[in-house]
């Protein structure tokens, strides 16, 4: 299994060197060569199945000779056993033919474990073989960065250093960054958005000088792993609910169209999704551009989904590549339109998009309504992300064909938006009780890349 850039002119790599790298040297995402298929059979077989053993069966095509099939599974393993529940993705019914999917029971409280605690597992089994050192360097609108840090604390080879918008992330995602006391584990506080840090992090995999003096790796959703780490909990949805002999649709949350796009693996694997809808706030560049073929970013404005608070998408060059019949010319030029303000979607590549693709809006008020309504009729406390999801599957489900909508994070990340919409307190697991007690250490940084590149090179020669 080799892997290519979305941009078409960078090195082709293994599973585990693409892993490695993140971003591929000419700017694209790396994906595979081709996606494996399987069949209603296959899908069949995963039925009653663990969550491990479909995880196993889903990614290993993927992987090629990187891993032997016992060290995989045993990535697996140790990757969720620290979720709080036995089925680690569990579906409840909120209404007739609508289902949560709860992705929240990982050990930061959010969907992005599922990706960060198997990538931290694959980094540290691959590493600890090599005796390779890596950097790590994500920016993180608020999840992405507490699961990173909770996967690669206190491990030998790696050192993360994690941007994230400084005043723009809830209490709680700051505390799960800033409390760690592990020395390889760094939390900047960047003056801006959430875009700033990510471009200030594409600038520094742009840098090839400092990017290979430091050994630099990705795990932000540019990372192939995580992606593929996302497929899974596709897979045991739909099996649950009837797939490879029933059609089903999720409705996804998203803003940087990452875990979105792994439903789009899964539905080329074979997994039969009827339609996948992109959920935005009111950052909704992704709606616009689905409905007008117009991708133009024009300022973020801070919500109470603030995960969500994203206008460059960065995993929408993936869906962009198959959109364009994989012509990585073609994407290239459409990110060099980017960089100068924007771009428009052709009529043939937007059709393509449409085929899979739905998408809705859902505005504050709309979110805050949602989470108050959903909690009097079912009893079910949605974080605000979860409840964009909800509001716009409520407005796109089709009779005969159950719709899942993926909940992202836990209520209490965002204990002040939720309290104010449900008058209800959500409080912290067990675990975590004593969050607000626990010692911070953070950096603020300035959005200067040479700043921020200065102080990680400090860091790592200490």
């Amino acid at each position: 299994m080799k892997y290519i850039s979305t941009r078409g002119n960078a090195p082709t790599l293994s599973f585990e060197e693409a892993m490695l790298t993140g971003l591929a040297r000419d700017g694209g995402l790396y994906l595979p060569e081709s996606i494996p298929e399987m069949s209603p059979a296959d899908i069949r077989a995963l039925e009653g199945q663990s969550y491990e053993e479909v995880a196993f069966r889903v990614m290993r095509p993927f992987l090629g000779d990187a891993f032997t099939d016992a060290e995989f599974r045993g990535i697996i393993s140790r990757a969720y056993a620290g979720f709080g529940h036995a089925a680690r993705a569990p579906l409840k019914q909120l209404d007739s033919g609508h289902f949560l999917l709860e992705l929240f029971h990982g050990p930061t409280l959010a969907f992005k474990d599922f990706a960060m605690q198997l990538i931290g597992q694959l980094f540290e089994f691959s590493l600890k073989r090599s005796g390779k050192r890596v950097c790590i360097v994500g920016a993180t609108s608020g999840d992405t960065g507490s699961a990173a840090i909770e996967a690669f604390r206190g491990l030998d080879a790696v050192d993360v250093f994690v941007l994230y918008p400084h005043g723009r992330v809830s209490e709680v995602q700051r505390r799960q960054m800033t409390t760690p006391s592990e020395g390889n584990v760094h939390a900047l506080a960047i003056d801006g958005h959430f875009d700033d840090a990510q471009a200030r992090v594409k600038d520094m995999f742009n840098d090839f000088e400092f990017r290979d003096a430091v050994g630099l790796a990705g795990v932000n959703s540019i990372n192939w792993a995580r992606v593929l780490a996302q497929v899974v909990y596709y897979f045991t949805a739909a099996v649950s609910l009837g797939a490879p002999d029933r059609k089903v649709s999720f409705t996804v949350p998203t803003g940087n169209f990452g875990d979105v796009f792994a439903g789009f693996i899964a539905r080329r694997m074979g997994l039969p999704i009827d339609r996948l809808v992109v959920a935005t706030n009111q950052n909704d560049i992704l709606h616009r551009c689905l409905s007008t073929s117009e991708y133009k970013p024009d300022g973020v404005i801070p919500s109470i989904s603030p995960s969500m608070d994203i206008q460059v998408s960065s995993n929408f060059e993936r869906a962009l590549y198959y959109a364009y019949g994989e012509d990585g010319g073609a994407v290239a030029q459409l990110m060099d339109e980017l960089k100068a303000g924007g771009f428009s979607v052709s009529q043939g590549a937007l059709q393509a998009l449409r085929e899979t693709f739905d998408s809705g809006r859902c505005d504050e008020n709309e979110t805050r309504a949602t989470i108050s309504r959903t909690w009097a009729g079912t009893g079910e406390l949605l974080c605000p992300h979860s409840a964009v999801g909800v509001h716009v599957a409520e407005t796109m489900r089709q009779t005969g064909v159950p719709m899942i909508t993926l909940a992202t994070a836990h209520p209490a990340k965002f204990p002040d938006a939720v309290q104010e919409a449900s008058g209800q307190h959500a409080p912290l697991p067990e675990r975590m009780a004593d969050l607000y007690d626990r010692p911070e250490r953070l950096t603020r940084v300035a959005n200067d890349l040479s700043a921020i590149e200065t102080l990680i090179k400090e860091r790592i020669a200490h």
